[in-house]
């Protein structure tokens, strides 16, 4: 009976090791273990698959695996659902994780995840996105204020302080899109106060965006500037509707809708070549990913930071909770699309 009872423990256990598996193996990439290896094991999720930008992203991120050696666990990727990336993250853990990388879209969602984490001593390096509340060993992000700042700088000097536009605002449970949106606001109304801006809501959501501008047009046919907040999924419904609507006009031809965005896809270097859209604000996948995975092993050996300057041309700061290293995220128009040194102009090669 004795033993009876150990097996059955011993199965039960299995069983729900397995069904943690199970949940996550549909959202998992297996070719990017690295299973052997000496180092550490680093558990990875990637935070949706819709984007051009968070699919670039990932594959530096299997590119950099590779070249430096890192033991990753096999990839997750959590589909903009805070529910999948809890999951996935338990798997991480229960598979050795000695640190975890992720991008957590819903940034007030996932405390409760990081208390968990820093309770087993597991550190966590946060791309892209600081959550809101948690412990955090590294947040690897560009100023999304600036972001914000640059979009209405550049609209309002192109516009000559007066217009109309359109802001496709991420979805405000992030800090990226609060971010993004206030500094547009704050600039706008103390810089450009005779510009008229359409705030619209979008949870990062091309089609979202796409209804939502169409309906803006239709009251407002006069509209002569946009922001997008997230070329990656705004960039090809916003030209197609416009193309739809014959209003996508070139650069310097009357009716030319002034269009700035952010994320540095080559998707949006080709627009701007074509004068299909002004300009966006370069944010680095390829850093993004060269340093989440610099800072996840660092954690698991055990280093530590401080605030202050770094090697790579960014500054650390200090945030609630940890630290963040600000890496730079440069402006592109037509004067300097052609610039090698941006990723856009690399990826894939």
């Amino acid at each position: 009976m004795k033993l009876a009872r150990i097996r059955s423990t011993t199965a039960a256990a299995g069983a729900v090791l397995a069904a943690l598996a199970l949940l996550t193996a549909c959202n998992r990439d297996g070719n990017n273990s690295g299973a052997g290896s000496d180092k550490s094991a680093i558990g990875i999720d990637l935070p949706r698959s819709d984007s051009d930008f968070w699919n670039s992203y990932a594959e530096y991120l299997k590119k950099d695996i590779k070249t430096d050696g890192i033991n990753a666990l096999p990839l997750s990727n959590s589909q903009n659902d805070v529910t999948k990336l809890v999951a996935n993250v338990q798997v991480f853990q229960n598979t050795g994780a000695k640190a975890v990388v992720m991008a957590p879209q819903d940034t007030g969602a996932i405390a409760s995840t990081l208390d968990t984490l820093a309770s087993k001593k597991i550190p966590v390096v946060s791309v892209d996105t600081r959550p809101d509340k948690g412990d955090v060993y590294m947040v690897v992000r560009a100023d999304n204020k600036a972001y914000g700042t640059k979009a209405c700088e550049f609209l309002g000097k192109q516009l000559g302080g007066k217009g109309k536009v359109a802001e496709f605002q991420g979805a405000l449970d992030s800090i990226n899109g609060r971010d993004r949106s206030e500094a547009f606001a704050a600039c706008m109304k103390e810089k450009f106060p005779n510009i008229k801006v359409f705030e619209l809501p979008t949870d990062w959501k091309g089609d979202v965006a796409s209804a939502k501008l169409q309906s803006l047009l239709a009251q407002h046919p006069d509209l002569n500037g946009i922001y997008m907040q997230a070329g990656g999924v705004f960039l090809q419904p916003t030209l197609a509707l416009l193309q739809q609507k014959g209003l996508l006009k070139p650069a310097g031809q009357k009716g030319h809708i002034t269009i700035i965005s952010n994320d540095g896809i080559p998707q949006e270097f080709d627009a701007i070549r074509k004068g299909q859209i002004d300009a966006t604000v370069s944010q680095p996948a390829d850093l993004y990913a060269k340093y989440a995975l610099y800072y996840a092993q660092a954690a698991a050996e055990g280093k530590t930071f401080k605030p202050g300057k770094t090697d790579h041309d960014s500054t650390i700061i200090e945030i609630p909770g940890g630290l963040e290293d600000q890496l730079p995220a440069p402006l592109v128009t037509k004067d300097n699309v052609e610039d090698k040194t941006l990723w856009g102009n690399t990826v894939g090669q």
